[in-house]
């Protein structure tokens, strides 16, 4: 008796818990809270104060290049980076 209660609980978790992952919607497809990021003003130094050293300071380079085209509702998140392959340099020529 044991047995047949343990299944039909089981019948009835298994169910509930893949309804978890099949509801759920790709988060990379929603707007992001860090799109809405924007630039400050530089750091306005008060009269009398010395500035910051700024020597070791990051510099973010300018994007030069075209977004990638926005991935469609069915087309999974990019979780990790695709493929980068390096082409190894040609061997010298013998003289």
């Amino acid at each position: 008796m044991k047995s047949v209660s343990g299944i039909v609980w089981l019948a009835a978790l298994l169910p509930a818990l893949s309804a978890c992952h099949a509801l759920r919607v790709n988060s990379c497809h929603r707007p992001q809270a860090y799109m809405g990021a924007r630039s400050v003003a530089p750091l306005k130094i008060p009269a009398g104060l010395d500035a910051p050293e700024t020597g070791n300071a990051l510099r973010i380079p300018a994007l030069n290049e075209p977004a990638p085209p926005a991935r469609k509702g069915k087309e999974p998140c990019l979780d990790e980076p695709p493929p980068f392959k390096v082409q190894k340099p040609a061997p010298p020529r013998q003289a």
